[in-house]
């Protein structure tokens, strides 16, 4: 059984108090590990490794930042099996999108702040008639925490913690609990790359201890979290008094909004991947799926068919769409949202049951499960379900879909369907999101701002927003 050490100061260690937690396999329900249950005395001596390190780090050149990053990216694009295999097997997730999706965008994201740190540049203001310029410099907070989800675990671990490096910060980071093995793997990659010991600090253990510690540190001054509202309150509500800087990604129960004169196969293919992509595990998985009443009959059947189709299996098998639930806690609580569905009148037109893999009896499968619903009000079409879990409903107008697709309190992506330009304009603007997507889904550009509104958080990650959130700005006015 393996035991995953805590890494700090480019070393790995034990936690102090020598407190351990289970980690568990989805795929089989088995205890295949154990990971520190961290206290603050382990967060401390993070803080003070990073805090050591940051005089030097933060003075060394943009150029040699950027080779190390980019380094990074190299290594784990030469680990790509290793660290996908080992993604999979900690997530539950399918092989396959470990390989294409989960990996190659954590490497993507060292290489990318790797190279936009070197395009990052300050604002200068002349003052005509005054005699005087003013220049802004772009200057690192010092020590930041990074808090990520199970979910996409390096994918999001890495999208927190290259842009707060590349910026000249030294980090004290938390992976989850629940999917903490890759990024103990990525501990060795540092060092490879020669990373400088204490820039960065990877330190495991529950939200409630080891993540508490981090957020309540006076002098951890920016924490960059995605993960659920509740939690992201109770940060926010935390690091107020001591005026950290917050960027919070939060949840989400995004429409996806389906017309007529819509690409229908495209549509439909789409559809499908935005609904079930990592068993429904993704905070942009279009969850409420809005059709107009001209096409919904058919894209019922349609939809149902190609849901009927698709395989849940064990996640090391090529050929699994739907791999296995993060967690039997996580399994339990989806479940029971099928159950009020039921209750509340949906009508269950596909899924809902439990999943027996055989040789894997014990794993946490679903089935992808569909609702049809006659009311957006109902609890299963409110609140964040995060899983294999989708509702459909018709709609007869633009101003009525628009009204349900913004009557919940998240706000952070939405999915348009249609070949109309100007309804394009029009429902872009309108809807209540982060960020809108037009006859796709998830086509992410890294120089773009992300992030969501309402109960779906603060701030913005991503490109030079990134940055300017790791980064304090500081004006400097010359009279000559």
């Amino acid at each position: 059984m393996q035991k995953i050490q805590n890494y700090i100061n480019g070393q790995f260690e034990n936690p102090i108090n020598n407190e351990w937690l289970d980690n568990f396999c989805p795929a089989d329900g088995e205890v295949y590990g154990q990971l520190p249950n961290s206290s603050k005395v382990d967060i401390e001596n993070a803080y003070i490794a990073a805090r050591s390190a940051f005089p030097i780090w933060s003075q060394t050149t943009i150029e040699e930042r950027s080779r190390i990053l980019i380094k990074i990216s190299e290594l784990l694009e030469a680990n790509l099996q290793r660290f996908a295999e080992a993604e999979s097997k900690d997530n539950g997730k399918p092989i396959t999108l470990a390989m294409t999706v989960d990996i190659p965008r954590a490497a993507s994201n060292f290489r990318f702040f790797g190279n936009a740190i070197t395009q990052f540049s300050s604002e200068s203001h002349e003052s005509i008639g005054k005699h005087a310029i003013n220049y802004t410099l772009r200057q690192p907070i010092g020590v930041v925490g990074c808090i990520s989800p199970w979910n996409l675990p390096l994918y999001l671990f890495t999208w927190k913690i290259a842009p707060a490096l590349a910026a000249g910060n030294c980090v004290v980071a938390k992976p989850s609990e629940i999917t903490p093995m890759t990024a103990y793997l990525l501990g060795d990659i540092c060092n490879e790359a020669g990373l400088p010991k204490g820039v960065l600090n990877i330190v495991h253990g529950l939200g409630t201890t080891t993540g508490q510690a981090i957020i309540e540190h006076p002098d951890i001054k920016a924490i960059s979290f995605t993960g659920g509202t509740t939690t992201g309150a109770h940060i926010a509500k935390v690091a107020a008094p001591m005026f950290k800087k917050l960027s919070l990604e939060l949840g989400g129960k995004n429409p996806n909004i389906i017309f007529s004169d819509c690409d229908y196969e495209d549509m439909l293919e789409t559809t499908v991947r935005s609904s079930f992509s990592n068993q429904g595990q993704i905070c942009l998985c279009g969850s409420r799926i809005f059709v107009e009443a001209t096409i919904f009959e058919k894209f019922k059947t349609d939809f149902v068919k190609k849901v009927k189709a698709l395989k849940v299996g064990h996640p090391s098998e090529s050929s699994t769409n739907i791999g296995a639930l993060v967690s039997k806690q996580h399994l339990s609580k989806v479940i029971d949202y099928l159950d009020i569905a039921i209750k509340e009148g949906a009508n269950l037109l596909f899924g809902g049951k439990k999943v027996s893999v055989k040789g894997f009896e014990n794993g946490y499968y679903l089935e992808p499960t569909v609702f049809e619903i006659s009311t957006d009000e109902c609890r299963i079409n409110q609140e964040e379900v995060f899983g294999p879990v989708v509702t459909i409903m018709s709609f007869n107008t633009e101003d009525e879909v628009l009204q349900m697709a913004n009557k919940v309190k998240y706000g952070l992506s939405a999915t348009i369907w249609t070949n109309d330009l100007k309804r394009t304009m029009r429902l872009s603007t309108q809807i209540q999101a982060g960020i809108v997507w037009v006859n796709t889904w998830m086509l992410r550009d890294l120089r773009t701002p992300f992030g969501g509104i309402k109960d779906s958080g603060v701030g913005r990650e991503g490109g030079f927003e990134a940055l300017r959130f790791f980064t304090e700005a500081k004006n400097v006015c010359i009279k000559y």
